[in-house]
């Protein structure tokens, strides 16, 4: 039945009783825990969403973090292949005096959704809504995203972000005092491996060599190039 302890259905203000919040450290306030729950695919969160409009809390104000490659809509960056996160921070910087007229318009979108949460016409979204959205009103999806979950209850994302600690870092991701819920955690243990893991190809490594070898012929902090050499060089 509808929820009679928080704002999801009823349009009331949350409950206060602290049986339902969590006390912070320094116990001058009262605070709701966000949900970040975490999936292995993309595809996986779209699943969720859809269960997500079946129930009670399909109101409840969320967000989804993704890449630049299922949310970008810049024209040019969109269809760049591999190096898109490269090149939209470029233009954020303002390289070759250029910018994103996209990203400027992040609050048209942050603030569409806000409203119909204001009027209790929001609804559990999938990514590709977000993408269709940003479209439509010239915004970045992406950084959309990335605001939204200021004010969300419940962040669906891939495993990776929750993992990975400069994934965390880079968006923001603060897990203490959170609930956090792992879909599939058999999953988990690969996720991990990948976070920490890099591929080289041999080519790189050459010349990954090439480059150290003019630092230490050159007296280049040949202590700290010396032993990278060494490396590429048993490797090869």
């Amino acid at each position: 039945g509808p929820c009679t302890e928080c704002s999801c259905s009823s349009g009331k203000a949350p409950s206060k009783d602290p049986s339902h919040t969590k006390k912070k450290e320094d116990g001058d306030g009262l605070s709701v825990p966000k949900i970040f729950f975490g999936t292995r695919t993309h595809k996986q969160i779209a699943q969720i969403t859809r269960e997500l409009k079946r129930t009670t809390y399909s109101s409840v104000p969320m967000t989804i973090l993704s890449s630049r490659d299922y949310t970008c809509i810049h024209p040019v960056v969109s269809n760049s292949g591999s190096n898109r996160n490269e090149m939209c921070v470029e233009l954020l910087e303002g390289k070759n005096g250029k910018s994103c007229a996209y990203y400027h318009g992040v609050h048209k979108l942050s603030e569409h959704h806000g409203l119909q949460a204001a009027r209790g016409l929001h609804q559990a979204w999938d990514i590709e809504d977000l993408v269709s959205l940003g479209r439509k009103l010239r915004a970045c999806a992406y950084f959309a995203a990335r605001e939204l979950m200021v004010g969300a209850d419940i962040v669906f994302c891939p495993y990776n972000y929750l993992l990975d600690p400069q994934i965390r870092e880079s968006m923001d991701i603060n897990l203490k005092g959170q609930v956090v819920i792992l879909d599939e955690g058999h999953n988990i243990e690969d996720c991990a491996r990948e976070s920490v893991s890099f591929g080289v190809t041999e080519s790189q490594l050459r010349a990954a060599r090439e480059e150290l070898d003019f630092m230490v012929s050159n007296n280049i902090r040949q202590r700290d190039h010396g032993p990278l050499r060494a490396v590429c060089c048993s490797l090869i």
